[in-house]
């Protein structure tokens, strides 16, 4: 306990909630801190080609921690997948999302929120599942978008967009849709959101930065991502 440290992780939007829980039972249980930050992947990435003293980052893909190890900016061999995402379309109003995504085809809504796709690997998915649908034509001139999935969130939540496609554990806990109606998109419908953690060059030598890596894979943290509706 002596020896506790500080981590200053960049974490991907759709992770808030969950790794607001791990940082809190990580410092419980190690005495290590974690500063968290919490943003679009595709913004991080160019914070940190930019030099920002990130730590750790935690992704909502595993193309950018792979692409930053590539580049030299994250240490080989320190790449793990920590969790692996759902997406959710999601309505706050009850009755207004059916459990088949059917609404998508009724045109009787004003405007569906997505992530930013040239941010956001939420937002790739989104744009994917829109595809597969068919449903582009009368979908794309609705769209708003969110420059992270965070964003993308607060815009269905304000209603100031009838729908949205989120991660699902920005509206569940425990495996329960905690407010309005959702349809948990099928997962053959979108590339997989697998997201990997990565240490960074600026954790290289921070025993703090090592240790949250190791956490991610304990007993504890996996509790805490599967309760969110997180795969592992």
């Amino acid at each position: 306990m002596s020896h506790a440290g500080e981590v200053t992780v960049a974490v991907a939007a759709n992770f808030t909630a969950p790794m607001q829980k791990i940082a809190k039972a990580f410092e419980q249980d190690t005495g290590h801190k974690a500063q968290l930050a919490f943003g679009a992947t595709g913004k991080f990435y160019a914070q940190i080609k930019n030099g920002a003293p990130f730590a750790v980052l935690l992704a909502a893909d595993d193309e950018t921690p792979a692409r930053l190890e590539r580049e030299g900016l994250a240490i080989a061999g320190t790449r793990l997948t920590y969790a692996t995402g759902r997406l959710a379309l999601w309505s706050k109003q009850a009755n207004v999302v059916d459990d088949k995504g059917e609404v998508l085809r009724s045109n009787s809504f004003n405007k569906l929120a997505i992530a930013d796709p040239k941010l956001a690997p939420y937002g790739i998915a989104a744009m994917e599942v829109i595809h597969k649908l068919g449903v582009q034509g009368s979908v794309i001139p609705k769209l708003v978008q969110g420059e992270s999935i965070g964003q993308t969130y607060q815009f269905v939540s304000t209603e100031n967009a009838q729908l949205g496609f989120v991660a699902l554990s920005q509206i569940s806990v425990d495996g329960r849709i905690t407010q309005g109606s959702a349809w948990v998109v099928p997962q053959h419908l979108h590339t997989p959101l697998k997201q990997d953690a990565v240490l960074l060059n600026a954790g290289k030598d921070n025993a703090a930065a090592h240790a949250l890596l190791k956490y991610l894979q304990g007993d504890t943290a996996k509790a805490i991502i599967t309760s969110y509706g997180y795969a592992l």
